[in-house]
């Protein structure tokens, strides 16, 4: 059903369509594709699907606007996934999709443009995972295996064990890399940011937070596959589903940090404000 013009007009406001100049045509029929697939249009992520228009438009800000807001998120799923690299190159993939605004098209809104691509990039590490395991012969007791654990595949339960898992291996490890990993990931800081708040090069913050990544990832296989006796496909069916929806689990809980901490982010977020503050100030004056 067509989307009533007033209707999509204050929705096209609301989602401030106009900074990338999507039209308000292009924009009523990317809402009317939100409501074929189910979607009502008040629990639509407005803005997002403003931008995604924008982007498959052809606008070179919003283009720039997606790449510098979501490629860090895509690239933390993506290592999250799979710590040695590999998840990697499917992000890359899926960007190279996106710049040919083929992809675009698949995004309706009913999620934010952040859930949207871990979804997407963690489907397609699963599928990559089963067809390399298609290539495997099964062991005898495939069938068995699969009978036990059953139910460990629903979305939900999936959550709860890397949910579980995360927390033990993030309890086990020392106070300095929590401290990293909350500043990172937790509180946003950049490389930069938090280097200088725990006294290390950016570079080295880089390496060991792919080193704790690594760690944490290889504790929580252990974990499922020892304690839970899934296979390789079903961790990967695990963290695909908490990649696409991460359900209770809240890192600024589970990375909590002390008030020194605290306090010491605090004030690097004050510096970077006031550092953006004086840049503004220098290019009003050019």
């Amino acid at each position: 059903m067509p989307i009533d013009a007033a209707l999509a007009e204050r929705l096209y406001l609301k989602a401030r369509a106009e900074r990338w100049r999507v039209p308000l045509e292009r924009f009523a029929e990317a809402l009317e594709r939100g409501a074929e697939h189910g979607a009502k249009l008040d629990t639509l992520h407005l803005e997002d699907l403003a931008l995604a228009c924008g982007c498959a438009a052809g606008d070179e800000e919003a283009w720039e606007h997606f790449i510098r807001e979501q490629r860090p998120i895509l690239y933390r799923a993506a290592d999250a996934l799979d710590p040695a690299g590999g998840a990697r190159e499917l992000a890359d993939g899926i960007y190279g999709e996106l710049f040919e605004r083929s992809l675009f098209r698949y995004f309706h809104g009913r999620s934010s443009l952040a859930t949207w691509l871990r979804a997407v990039l963690a489907q397609r590490h699963v599928d990559s995972v089963r067809a390399g395991r298609r290539l495997e012969p099964l062991p005898a007791n495939e069938s068995s295996t699969s009978v036990a654990i059953e139910g460990i595949h629903e979305q939900d339960r999936c959550r709860e064990l890397i949910r579980d898992a995360l927390t033990r291996a993030v309890s086990q490890l020392p106070s300095r890399d929590r401290l990293r990993l909350a500043c990172y990931y937790a509180q946003e800081l950049t490389l930069a940011e938090t280097g200088r708040l725990l006294g290390e090069h950016e570079a080295s913050s880089s390496r060991h937070l792919a080193r704790t990544r690594k760690a944490l990832r290889g504790e929580i296989d252990r974990q499922l596959r020892e304690q839970h006796a899934l296979s390789a496909a079903e961790i990967a069916d695990c963290f695909a589903a908490s990649s696409q929806d991460a359900g209770e689990l809240d890192l600024r809980q589970l990375l909590r940090m002390d008030p020194a901490s605290t306090e010491r982010v605090a004030r690097s977020r004050e510096d970077r404000k006031e550092s953006r503050d004086d840049r503004s100030t220098v290019r009003g004056r050019t």
